[in-house]
């Protein structure tokens, strides 16, 4: 079985596996209107129904016995700070935002709009970027983790939890798939992952899901969305049963150049 990212071929495919996968996501995203309905892939009547279950969802956290503090936040994948100036400039004294496209990130300042509670703007892919250690009480990341792969994916997550205080947790919101399946999206150059998949990522990445939750009221047709609240497994104990994490991986097939040719 191979992960997204090709990890049984020679260092050459996979460096233009890649390049491709990366470059064709940013290519994409420069076309895209910097508004709602842009970042949301033409969705932007769902933005409310999202910042809603999202609220809900980080209200819960904050009631845990041992919750994450007020201080700082950092939101991935950030758009034009459709979640940052809906949801977590509601809660923290600071809040930062990582973006790769430059254009999301400088319209975010007109979006969002002065606002003294927003903190750093970094213009950068996930992939290539490792939040600072010890700083973040939460971090958000929405339908971002798609434009990542296996790798990669696994890599951050491990950054984000050195990028935790003490308490913090990393919320990881994203669609999934009905099957068992990887369904790879061309266009935009993402994947989405069955939840089989995820869970062995996160594991992977050392992290313990200790709260989840399904996003209700989306119209029909649209994938399955589902909320983690993601901490550090220090105990590294073994997977319990609901967990579900030891799970084969759908079956990708590269092509010569590196690119996805079929998921089985």
């Amino acid at each position: 079985m191979a992960d997204v990212q090709p990890t049984d071929l020679n260092a050459e495919t996979k460096r233009k596996y890649r390049t491709s996968f990366y470059g064709n996501a940013a290519e994409y995203w420069s076309s895209v209107p910097a508004t709602v309905d842009g970042v949301l892939g033409g969705f932007g009547f769902i933005s409310q129904t999202d910042i809603r279950g999202s609220l809900s969802f980080l209200k819960q956290l904050f009631k845990l016995q041992n919750p994450p503090g007020h201080g700082r936040a950092l939101d991935c994948g950030a758009g034009i700070g459709r979640i940052t100036k809906h949801l977590l400039l509601r809660f923290f004294d600071k809040v930062d935002l990582v973006e790769q496209n430059a254009l999301f990130l400088e319209e975010s300042k007109n979006f969002i709009g002065k606002c003294h509670k927003v903190g750093n703007l970094y213009c950068a892919g996930l992939q290539d970027f490792s939040p600072e250690p010890k700083t973040y009480d939460v971090i958000w990341c929405q339908w971002v983790l798609g434009h990542l792969t296996d790798e990669d994916f696994v890599g951050f997550l491990k950054s984000c939890k050195r990028g935790l205080k003490p308490n913090g947790i990393i919320v990881v919101k994203e669609n999934l798939t009905s099957s068992d399946k990887v369904e790879v999206d061309k266009e935009d150059s993402s994947i989405t992952r069955p939840v089989s998949l995820l869970q062995t990522l996160l594991k992977q990445a050392g992290l313990r899901c200790i709260k989840q939750e399904k996003q209700n009221n989306f119209p029909r047709g649209l994938y399955t969305v589902k909320m983690f609240a993601l901490v550090p497994d220090v105990m590294k104990t073994t997977t319990s049963s609901s967990d579900h994490c030891y799970i084969t991986k759908p079956s990708v097939t590269f092509s010569d150049n590196g690119e996805v040719s079929s998921v089985d």
